[in-house]
């Protein structure tokens, strides 16, 4: 019994050890070659470092000029749960906007409690200044007590500050971005300017 017994153990544990001895074998011949890839990957993702960001939007002059108050007005819906904007409104959770554009920002209303870092900002609330206000107020004030995230749609903002303009004035818009002519146009502008330089002189010298 005892023989029998041992036999069958010895079977069983060479069995193991064989076992083991292809298992590291198997193990390492996987993971000698486990580094080589490919010799032409898959696909290849072009530009991945170095991708370009969205195109720019028009300029702040030419969206002004383009905007519409009634849309602004519109956007201010949801201002009012914290800003009135009627002259001699009451401050809210926010401060009464009438009139603020163009004034030192973080000192328009009297008696409202300004963040420190609102108030010791500096500057006046230019059109430029008020856009990056709306683009992200913590950003353009780290500290502040607004919540409001921000207007990310340029169009959106310009039209919000053309109806505050509306509510008690503001300073003078900044200018469109100057358009350069198509070169055709600029040719064709060059030619005309030569016809009419050379009817010019031959008028002269039939005059003479």
């Amino acid at each position: 019994m005892n023989d029998r017994f041992n036999t069958a153990a010895g079977w069983v544990l060479f069995s193991g050890i064989i076992a083991l001895g292809l298992a590291f074998l198997s193990n390492q011949h996987f993971r000698a070659n486990s580094h080589e890839g490919p010799e032409t990957p898959g696909y290849v993702i072009e530009g991945g470092e170095d991708g370009g960001g969205a195109e720019a939007g028009p300029d702040l002059g030419t969206l002004l000029a383009s905007g519409d108050v009634a849309a602004g007005e519109k956007i201010f819906a949801k201002c009012t749960a914290c800003h009135t904007i009627a002259q001699g409104g009451p401050n809210g959770i926010g401060p009464n906007l009438y009139g603020v554009m163009g004034k030192p920002i973080g000192k328009h209303a009297a008696g409202f409690a300004y963040s420190a870092a609102l108030s010791g900002h500096g500057g006046d609330w230019s059109w430029e200044n008020l856009d990056a206000w709306l683009a992200s107020p913590r950003k353009f004030a780290d500290g502040t007590k607004m919540s409001f995230a921000g207007l990310s749609k340029p169009e959106d903002r310009a039209n919000l500050m053309l109806f505050m303009e509306a509510n008690g004035g503001a300073p003078a818009k900044p200018a469109p971005a100057a358009v350069e002519a198509p070169a055709e146009d600029a040719v064709a502008a060059e030619e005309s300017a030569a016809e009419l330089g050379g009817e010019a002189e031959a008028e002269a010298a039939a005059a003479e």
